[in-house]
């Protein structure tokens, strides 16, 4: 069932993101960073209908994860791009061709190599109070100098960055959510409510999404939800080795195939959004109106 939660969550997150994306393209830049921006999004049908996908998708996440190792699910999460792809494909009417396939082939084929070398599993959480917030404050420290660095580069830059800056909060997300699954699993739903962390995972998720609707907004859907993509699992796999007790294979063999499969994973992600079926958009200067209509990404 972990397989069968972590596709459908990839799935409705990758048709999410196509939505969104179309959606937030007609927003105002002079939002951009700003929940002004959400207020705005919220009024349009298509918008909350990517926003519905994603609940869902996140819905089946949260299944997959209380069931199965952080390690293990978040490169499950990392073939949203592909669903990503069949819509945007559909709405484009471009072939896959060479370029389209060897992506396809790559990240798949990343996904199990990494989980077939690295075997991930649960261990003993033996980590440590003080690890545990050192990794937890350097996520939000790398998220925040991704940020920073956007907001000092030319509108066209940004994406990339702030799709980057969401995609880890949203693994640092992840395994927060596999943290109050643990607690509730275990003492109760009450005793979950009490703690820190569910209430983290509301600001995370809504900082994150205001990353992903300015870089949606700003640029077209290939400049920003490969790195979405990419750094979600990363962080999230950090994030579970850094402070979950999450375990892999350490053996020469099993460090060399997971290497791979992250680098196969990492590119996959790459190519297929640089693909031509991927939506282009129109790049719009800061100053420039935002579309109307209804015409394609």
């Amino acid at each position: 069932m972990l397989y069968l939660y972590g596709v459908l969550a990839a799935c409705l997150l990758g048709l999410g993101f196509v939505l969104q994306q179309h959606a937030a393209r007609r927003a105002p830049l002079s939002d951009m960073l700003s929940f002004r921006l959400l207020l705005d999004l919220v009024k349009m049908p298509l918008w909350l209908a990517g926003i519905g996908c994603m609940v869902a998708g996140q819905i089946f996440s949260v299944l997959a994860l209380s069931r199965g190792d952080l390690s293990r699910v978040e490169p499950l999460l990392a073939t949203n791009l592909l669903f990503a792809m069949v819509l945007a494909r559909w709405l484009s009417g471009e072939r896959l061709g060479l370029s389209g396939w060897a992506g396809v082939l790559l990240l798949s084929g990343g996904v199990a190599a990494f989980i077939i070398a690295g075997s991930p599993h649960s261990g003993p959480d033996d980590t440590g109070t003080l690890r545990h917030w050192l990794v937890f404050g350097g996520v939000l420290g790398i998220a925040l100098l991704l940020v920073l660095t956007a907001r000092h580069l030319k509108l066209v830059k940004e994406p990339p960055l702030l799709a980057a800056a969401a995609g880890v909060l949203y693994g640092l997300q992840d395994a927060l959510t596999r943290v109050s699954s643990s607690i509730a699993a275990e003492d109760g739903l009450a005793r979950m409510l009490v703690s820190w962390e569910p209430y983290v995972i509301v600001a995370l998720a809504v900082t994150g999404l205001l990353l992903v609707q300015s870089a949606f907004e700003a640029g077209p859907l290939r400049m920003s939800l490969p790195a979405l993509t990419a750094a979600e699992p990363l962080a999230g796999i950090a994030c579970g080795i850094g402070f979950l007790g999450d375990r892999i294979r350490v053996t020469p063999g099993a460090l060399a195939g997971e290497f791979a499969g992250l680098v196969a994973v990492v590119t996959g992600v790459f190519l297929l959004g640089r693909h031509p079926a991927m939506p282009t958009g129109t790049h719009r200067e800061a100053d420039e109106p935002a579309p109307t209509g209804t015409g394609a990404v």
